[in-house]
């Protein structure tokens, strides 16, 4: 069986593939969180340049649009290095797309959110 990775452009996918990897930078405070049934979670929102010659953030005059992601850390040693990111810190995320759902004042809400499998401190030009 083939995997996604080194496929030719045009060739099928064989299998679904959740895969994001993000570089940015973190904004705000991580949140430690203990949820109801003991675990742990970090959570934090990281803020990611769109690519300036798509869309409409090229234009001229325009400012450069970026979108802010948030980030959730569950496993041990994922969690131990987001709890101390600073404000600012520049990082790369890898993990996979979910959308998580919660009761809010208006009734069942849902929103998605990156689920680290790692991450790392990195330097940005």
């Amino acid at each position: 069986m083939s995997t996604t990775r080194g496929r030719q452009s045009g060739e099928p996918f064989e299998e679904p593939v959740n895969e994001v990897h993000l570089v940015g930078r973190v904004s705000g405070e991580p949140t430690v969180r203990e949820l109801p049934s003991g675990d742990e979670l970090v959570q934090f929102r990281l803020v990611v340049p769109r690519d300036p010659r798509r869309g409409r953030a090229g234009t001229a005059g325009s400012r450069q649009a970026v979108d802010t992601i948030d980030v959730a850390c569950w496993g041990s040693r994922v969690r131990r290095s987001a709890a101390r990111l600073p404000d600012g810190q520049a990082v790369e995320v890898r993990g996979s797309l979910h959308r998580r759902f919660f009761a809010a004042a208006a009734g069942r809400a849902s929103r998605y959110e990156v689920e680290a499998r790692t991450l790392r401190r990195v330097e940005l030009a």
